[in-house]
Formats: C-alpha cells, sequence, structure tokens
C-alpha cells in the first residue's frame, strides 16, 4: 500500500481531508490511493506529474498479465475534477507504453473529456451505439502519440439506457479489441447509475475524491454499493490536495 494512503488512514483523526468530523477509515481497496496536489487544470505540473505517475504505475503497470487494462473513473460527487484526473491519467500512460489509448467520455449528459484537450465533440460514444461502423471510425486520435478520444458524441436523452444496453456491451469488447487501454470518464456515481453500469463491463474503478469536500459516509456507501453491482474498486485518487505532508511524516510510517 502507498505511503499516502497508509497515512490517510493514520492521520484521519488529527486533520481530517474531508468535510465531516473524522469517522472509521474507508474499505481497503484493491490497490493505493494517490494524493494529487491542487495545480493548474492547463499543464501538469512537477509534483501533479510524479503523483499521476503513481497513478499509472500502480493501476495499469502491474508486473504479469492481471494488470487492468480497460478502467473506469469515477467521482464519488460531482465536481471532484474527474474529467481532468481521468485525461492526465491516459497522457501519462500513453507516453509510458507502446500500445494505443484511447479515452471514452461516457459522461452523457455532462461531456467533459473533448474540452481537456480543445478537441470537437461533433461524434462518439452516442453515435457508435446507433450506427454500424467500427468503433475506431468514430474516434480522433490526439496531439499526443498512441492516445484517441472517443467523445460522448451527438445528444442523447436516453443516455442511461444506452450506456446498459446489449449494444454497448459489444462496442466495449470492440474497443477491448482495437485499443490497448481504455480509459473511461463517468458522471459522478452520487448522480447517476452510469458509472455503475458501464464499470461492471470493466476491469474496474477508480473513484475521484476532492479533498475538504468529499465525506468518508459517500466514499465508504459508493466502495459498498460498487462491490454489491460486482465493479472492482482499484483505488481512490484525493484530488485538489491544498496542505503539504512532510517528508518526515512519511519516513515513519
Amino acid at each position: 500500500m502507498s505511503r499516502n494512503f497508509e497515512l490517510l488512514q493514520k492521520i484521519g483523526r488529527e486533520q481530517s481531508l474531508y468535510a465531516t468530523a473524522a469517522e472509521e477509515p474507508l474499505p481497503e481497496m484493491e490497490a493505493p490511493a494517490v494524493v494529487i496536489p491542487v495545480g493548474s487544470r492547463l499543464a501538469i505540473e512537477a509534483a501533479e506529474l510524479e503523483e499521476i505517475t503513481k497513478v499509472v504505475q500502480r493501476v495499469f503497470l502491474l508486473p504479469g498479465n492481471e494488470a487492468p487494462r480497460t478502467v473506469v473513473f469515477s467521482g464519488t460527487e460531482p465536481g471532484n475534477g474527474c474529467s481532468w484526473v481521468c485525461a492526465r491519467v491516459a497522457e501519462v500512460l500513453a507516453s509510458q507504453v507502446s500500445g494505443s489509448v484511447c479515452l471514452v467520455d461516457a459522461n452523457l449528459q455532462n461531456p467533459g473529456l473533448h474540452a481537456q484537450f480543445g478537441a470537437e465533440n461533433l461524434y462518439g460514444l452516442t453515435d457508435a451505439l446507433r450506427k454500424r461502423e467500427p468503433i475506431r471510425s468514430f474516434a480522433q486520435p490526439l496531439s499526443c502519440p498512441r492516445l484517441w478520444l472517443l467523445s460522448s458524441g451527438s445528444p442523447a436523452e436516453d443516455g442511461q439506457s444506452l450506456l446498459s444496453s446489449d449494444r454497448m456491451r459489444l462496442r466495449m469488447t470492440e474497443l477491448r479489441t482495437e485499443f490497448d487501454y481504455v480509459l473511461m470518464d463517468t458522471p459522478a456515481i452520487s448522480s447517476s447509475h452510469d458509472a455503475t453500469s458501464v464499470g461492471a463491463a470493466t476491469d474496474g474503478m477508480v473513484l475521484v475524491l476532492k479533498a475538504n469536500s468529499s465525506r468518508r459516509e459517500s466514499a465508504r456507501g459508493a466502495i459498498h454499493d460498487l462491490r454489491a453491482a460486482k465493479v472492482r474498486v482499484l483505488g481512490a485518487v484525493l484530488n485538489q490536495r491544498t496542505f503539504p505532508i512532510p517528508q518526515s511524516i512519511y519516513d515513519k510510517l
């Protein structure tokens, strides 16, 4: 387990990271949580790059054949910076592997991945779910080598039914075949069931929490519901932390 997640557990009563008073530690997850410091939303600063790299190494680049290749990112509630985290992880992953990486915007009601790259959202996932052309024809290459974007696509009032359809499962299988890694941005767990529906068809989910905002009880409830739906919880990212963690504390862990 990472130093950061051990620290989050040990300092729970001394310095709460959430909006509520300190409570029981969050349930253990299958991979460590990683802290992303607050910083620019337009470029990765050195400290952010280091932490994003930890996410990539501890989720996607595990030894052996069990490392996840299709992963959902979802916030426990809206406004946690999930789209930013998902986009930055994809960029770093694409820079460290020889295979292709595809970002998929499954947040059909409030899409944001295309804006992270200044790309257009003329067609994408919803169009792929309604048409028969190969999935790659709906994706667009980004400036980063080996990185592709399947944006949300045309507006869809029936978005929830589309994401839970048999057609979506077929397209997921096609994405696995066409791309070496697939990272999916989904709505917050508290706002819809889309993340759970999509997550059940992937190798697992990374939760995005927001420092001084996300509540422990909400995070615990989300993890419980995901496990009940047989969604593998790979870990959590604590985004927008605003206080430093001294190296002297790390050394005592």
